[in-house]
């Protein structure tokens, strides 16, 4: 009983004492400031990470970019070239070929369907 006595007198003098206000303050300013606001650190951390996110999409896109124009460039200059994508792509071909298609997709091979009923 002694020991809660104490406690509580301990208590009531911080309460009474200005600094503890002054420091109650403080902290809630900081959460505050710190987690609740629109420009809190926690915002300010989500944002630099989605900046670095968009910097490496942008860098990827600059590749895709380069490539394309050195394909153009390519297609401008070599007209042998346009023929190879509209074969490997489009899957086009002249008139006296034939062209197969093997893929490497692993289907599941489907049953025969019959009309037929076992009674």
């Amino acid at each position: 009983m002694k020991v809660l006595t104490s406690i509580k007198a301990y208590v009531l003098r911080m309460w009474r004492s200005v600094y503890f206000k002054y420091a109650v303050v403080c902290v809630l300013g900081v959460l505050l400031v710190g987690f609740l606001d629109d420009n809190s650190l926690w915002n300010h951390f989500k944002n630099t990470q989605r900046i670095s996110e968009l910097e490496s999409e942008k860098e990827k896109y600059n590749a895709d970019f380069q490539r394309d124009q050195a394909q153009i460039k390519e297609l401008q200059k070599n007209p042998k070239a346009m023929e190879k994508i509209a074969r490997e792509r489009y899957y086009m071909k002249a008139d006296d070929e034939d062209i197969f298609v093997l893929s490497d997709d692993e289907r599941e091979a489907k049953p025969l369907e019959t009309n037929e009923r076992v009674e």
